[in-house]
């Protein structure tokens, strides 16, 4: 699906305030609110737009760790892929988790409290899955940068 410079700037402003109203979006866009409405509503059906969500601030929710952790698993039958990615669905701690290439096999992105919690996550959690055969962390000492908007 091809996109307009119109609907280019409607996912930017969305990605911006997804809370704005219609008006609101209307008037940042310079595109009638009944357009903005059809259009919304056509790249959410597409699937374009996979959700509107707030954004929290983790430091106040006493979430200030973050860890990336790199997972290699024992082997890569389809079993064990499905193992492991059924407790990554199943932890909300994990935030992010991505297959890549080099040495690990995943990387994980784990947001708990403080290094006691992440040490019992780590234990009761991902190394009681007989598929993880080994697990190296990163704890996170300063965010530079952080953001869910895509380069559009």
């Amino acid at each position: 699906m091809e996109y307009s410079d119109q609907d280019m700037r409607i996912l930017r402003e969305l990605q911006r305030d997804s809370a704005a109203s219609l008006a609101e979006l209307s008037e940042r866009c310079q595109v009638p609110q009944s357009t903005l409405w059809r259009r919304l509503n056509e790249l959410e059906k597409a699937g374009l737009v996979k959700g509107r969500v707030a954004l929290l601030d983790p430091a106040k929710l006493h979430l200030k760790l973050v860890v990336f952790a790199n997972v290699s698993l024992k082997d890569h039958s389809a079993e064990a892929v499905s193992e492991f990615a059924a407790v990554v669905a199943a932890h909300p701690e994990i935030m992010e988790c991505h297959a890549v290439s080099g040495a690990s096999d995943y990387i994980l992105k784990i947001r708990v409290r403080d290094v006691e919690a992440y040490e019992r996550f780590m234990t009761h959690s991902l190394l009681r899955n007989r598929h993880v055969a080994a697990v190296h962390s990163s704890f996170g000492l300063r965010e530079l940068k952080y953001t869910t908007r895509l380069p559009i």
